[in-house]
């Protein structure tokens, strides 16, 4: 069976780039333990464009649907930690995309 990649293409204004990464930095950890995790990159955008790439690979489908059932809904309700004031704090993206691939070829360095 092969591993499934998800992409999760978040548009991010520029004065919110500093939130997300510290809200990602945040939850380190979270979903390195879930069942047929492989893989996580948040990946900044250079130039030309908004979107941040949050990089997921699992090793199957299924794998990637029980932590969005479970684990990664559980995070999300709970939502970002509440500011001084009490009050919850808005998203730092103001959209998302999920892209899905199967992984066909990979190769790592050589030796």
């Amino acid at each position: 069976m092969a591993s499934v990649v998800k992409i999760n293409v978040l548009t991010v204004p520029a004065e919110q780039r500093e939130v997300l990464e510290k809200r990602f930095a945040s939850r380190a950890g979270a979903v390195e333990s879930s069942d047929g995790f492989e893989w996580f990159e948040l990946l900044r955008p250079v130039e030309g464009t908004d979107q941040y790439l949050v990089y997921t690979r699992w090793a199957s489908e299924d794998h990637f649907k029980a932590w969005m059932e479970g684990p990664m809904q559980a995070a999300h309700r709970q939502g970002p930690p509440a500011a001084e004031g009490g009050a919850a704090q808005r998203p730092a993206a103001s959209g998302s995309t999920l892209w899905s691939f199967e992984v066909v070829q990979s190769a790592g360095p050589k030796g």
